[in-house]
């Protein structure tokens, strides 16, 4: 048989190869190849071709056709003809000095960009002490409240960065307000926050102090800080919690926040690396009072800035003038929900704030229906607030919102409904429309002479 293959036709489909594998092979290039001649299924096979790259004609011969390619034939036997001359060998002369270098038997994995820390070389509790134009923020007080608390369990030292330009007159009052160490990082580069030099101080801090806490207010700041310091460092980061504690047997700080749109509570352990980091939302700890008495040290301590750390540049800064809800520092706070009604509604609420002296806040609803803005929202997608007296009006009590205002000095709550979840933590209960309620509430306080 005459057998004829069109490689440039062949698609490698193996189709023939089903149809006759005694005959039909793929090769390394996905092309047809034939490997017996004589297979009694060579034809059947080459019909099978879908685009005819196989054609077959004639009848079976008894010996091999010249086209397909033959097993190569055994090497000829020795003769006493002359062998051909070999090539001349190429000599290749090594340096001394490489010939003298170590050999690895393996190519070495690269290493980590930072190592974790060894847990025994980390001791101590640092809180970052935020600041702005000079001016400490709140959450840095209530975190240096906690982390005295943190520290005095584990009997180690409480310490915080205080970072910027001309701050060192800060001192003075984290010393009083707990702190045992102050380490002041100063310099003209720092005097507006700028990630990458603020980074770089608070990573070359902790790498030459190699505390075991660290702690940063979940601020925008704080936020945008204590990510880039964790993945240099090779370290975890809890963001947004709302507790923490020393577990009793080993010693590890217990990291509690809201999971799951606020569903559950969650406590994180860190228990392989250095330092266990956290964030900490804005009026969740209690600050200590100022103890002008307390004495402590101011250490100085250079971040080594160059102008290559400053990758932006502030040009001007402009504060907006407009009025927004200072509900974390405030001390009396009315809040309205779904029962105020409307936009309308939140006038009655705005009416016992005033006579308070106290800020407005609301519940998720209330601003996803636009009775009232976003800077008003206290929850857990909204504001976390501590004041002296929250009265929660028309509020249901999800979780959400009981996550933002549980720590209230007293609670009182208003709502029609003697079922609802915000009377689980309420000081105060009164079951009544908040309509009929509050006049009342407001004529009593001008009786008292409040709001007169």
């Amino acid at each position: 048989m005459d057998i004829y293959i069109d490689r440039g036709a062949c698609i490698g489909c193996g189709i023939c190869v089903k149809a006759c594998p005694e005959a039909y092979d793929l090769d390394d290039e996905v092309k047809v190849i034939v490997k017996d001649p004589n297979a009694p299924c060579l034809k059947e096979g080459a019909e099978s071709c879908p685009v005819g790259a196989i054609t077959v004609s004639g009848e079976p011969a008894t010996a091999p056709p010249t086209e397909p390619a033959a097993p190569p034939p055994e090497a000829p036997p020795p003769t006493e003809t002359e062998p051909a001359e070999a090539p001349a060998p190429v000599q290749i002369e090594i340096a001394p000095e490489i010939a003298a270098a170590p050999r690895p038997e393996t190519t070495p994995a690269p290493a980590p960009k930072e190592p974790p820390a060894k847990l025994g070389d980390s001791q101590g509790v640092m809180v970052f002490a935020e600041q702005r134009g000079g001016q400490l923020k709140k959450v840095s007080i209530e975190l240096i409240g906690r982390g005295r608390a943190l520290a005095d369990v584990l009997g180690v030292e409480l310490s915080t960065a205080l970072i910027g330009h001309e701050v060192e007159g800060l001192a003075s009052e984290l010393i009083a307000r707990g702190t045992d160490k102050v380490y002041l990082i100063q310099n003209p580069k720092l005097e507006n926050y700028n990630t990458g030099c603020y980074a770089k101080a608070m990573i070359g801090l902790i790498k030459s102090q190699k505390p075991e806490i660290v702690l940063y207010g979940a601020t925008h700041i704080g936020r945008d800080l204590a990510p880039r310091v964790a993945k240099n460092l090779n370290t975890g980061l809890t963001a947004d919690c709302t507790e923490l504690t020393i577990d009793e047997e080993t010693k590890l700080l217990l990291q509690t926040r809201p999971a799951f749109g606020g569903n559950i509570m969650a406590t994180i352990m860190c228990p392989k690396h250095r330092p266990q980091m956290a964030t900490v939302r804005p009026g969740i700890m209690k600050e200590l009072e100022p103890d002008a008495s307390r004495t402590g040290e101011v250490v100085n301590f250079d971040a080594h800035l160059s102008d290559a750390d400053v990758m932006t540049r502030i040009i001007e800064i402009i504060k907006e003038r407009k009025k927004v809800a200072n509900l974390e520092e405030a001390k009396f706070i009315v809040s309205g929900g779904r029962g105020v009604g409307g936009e309308e509604g939140f006038k009655t609420i705005q009416a016992l704030a005033d006579a308070l002296g106290a800020e407005v806040g609301g519940s998720r609803v209330a601003v996803e229906k636009n009775w009232i803005s976003k800077d008003h929202q206290v929850g857990q997608t909204g504001k976390t607030v501590r004041p002296e007296l929250y009265i929660a009006c028309g509020i249901s009590g999800s979780i959400q919102h009981r996550a933002g205002m549980q720590n209230s000095g007293c609670i009182v709550a208003i709502n029609k409904d003697p079922s609802a979840q915000i009377f689980t933590v309420a000081d105060i209960g009164i079951v009544g429309d908040l309509f009929e309620v509050i006049p009342v509430l407001i004529e009593e306080l001008k009786a008292a002479g409040i709001g007169a």
